[in-house]
């Protein structure tokens, strides 16, 4: 039998990719220049990843999901062991103050990418086998929370709060869904806030975070720099933006523009218009995943579905909302001394430079 595929789903998936290597160009040419004397240098890596997510798709897509079924148990453990294996001094690579990284070459692999979906395998074949026990607090949800604590427990030794807390909710929601009584939640919940507390104030670069956060002025060219840059890159967009390759804070101003805070840019760039077509194509990806879940053949198709898109999901609000200053800056803060000594440079070399007061 023929094996049929989505294909709105894959022309979105492709219009989105293509949208974001030309928002990368634009975003990250000026670092490129100055950085690699190659203003082209983001772009060709981001265009070269993409060939090859396509040929690991058609790859992928050739391969029986209930295979990840039988191997569930192999993928989990071997993520675990790349896990401990990427905090070791000399193993793991250090970038932006995290030991998150492989580094192979000029390119890191970052291990934590991979157990986020191979928790969300195991966890769909974990249900899957225990329709009647997964109900059972006890016998059934503990057992699955406390693996995906302990995968948690190594992410943040790296350390990676934001990349711990998406894989948390991610197997929460895959819980909620499967029917585990909702007061366990409200439960957890709480039990969450308080953990959530307890590693703000035993890390005092959370707490500066958090008070950035309820007034990024407070310390403007600190803790507070990239949010109120973020919103400076935003604020002047209006409807139409300043037109493509025309921002004035991916020069130097706004930290990571061509990543965590690339969806800055292109409010700034294109406007309302670039923001609603970057929510629409995310729109139409959830909603055809949705839809093909539900039409899941298996209880363990539909949970890796579903699993995967919320994490999709989560992933991406979690980004938009830090972007525009709904909740913390996740990973490391930046200084504003940095920019200020790269400019400097740049006068120095008498390249061109793009000024505005921060």
């Amino acid at each position: 039998m023929r094996k049929k595929f989505d294909l709105p789903l894959l022309i979105t998936i492709l219009i989105t990719s293509i949208y974001g290597i030309i928002m990368i160009f634009s975003a990250s040419s000026i670092w490129a220049e100055y950085k690699f004397n190659d203003k082209f240098h983001y772009v060709i890596l981001q265009s070269a990843f993409f060939i090859i997510g396509v040929v690991l798709m058609i790859i992928v897509s050739k391969i029986p999901y209930k295979y990840y079924l039988k191997k569930s148990n192999l993928i989990l453990f071997a993520c675990f062991v790349l896990l401990i294996l990427v905090i070791i001094p000399g193993i793991g690579s250090i970038r932006n103050g995290s030991r998150s990284w492989f580094g192979i070459g000029g390119l890191g692999v970052q291990p934590s990418e991979f157990m986020k979906l191979a928790l969300i395998i195991f966890t769909s074949k974990y249900i899957s086998n225990n329709p009647k026990t997964i109900k059972s607090i006890t016998k059934g949800v503990f057992p699955i929370l406390a693996i995906t604590m302990i995968a948690f427990g190594l992410i943040m030794l790296q350390p990676d709060f934001g990349t711990g807390t998406i894989l948390v909710m991610t197997i929460v929601a895959m819980l909620f869904i499967s029917g585990v009584n909702f007061s366990f939640f409200i439960k957890i919940g709480l039990i969450g806030m308080v953990g959530v507390v307890i590693l703000v104030l035993i890390a005092p670069y959370r707490v500066n975070r958090i008070i950035s956060f309820l007034n990024p002025w407070s310390d403007p060219l600190g803790t507070g720099f990239q949010s109120i840059q973020s919103l400076f890159a935003i604020g002047p967009g209006g409807l139409f933006g300043l037109g493509f390759g025309n921002s004035i804070q991916k020069h130097f101003y706004l930290p990571e523009p061509q990543t965590d805070f690339i969806f800055s840019i292109i409010s700034e760039e294109l406007g309302i218009i670039g923001i609603i077509t970057v929510a629409t194509l995310f729109l139409i990806i959830i909603l055809r995943s949705v839809k093909i879940s539900i039409k899941a053949p298996d209880t363990f198709s539909k949970f890796l579905i579903f699993g995967i898109i919320f994490q999709l999901s989560f992933q991406t609000l979690l980004n938009l909302a830090v972007v525009v200053g709904l909740v913390p800056v996740t990973g490391v803060t930046f200084n504003y001394k940095l920019f200020t000594t790269v400019k400097k440079c740049l006068k120095i070399k008498g390249k061109n430079n793009m000024c505005c007061n921060p």
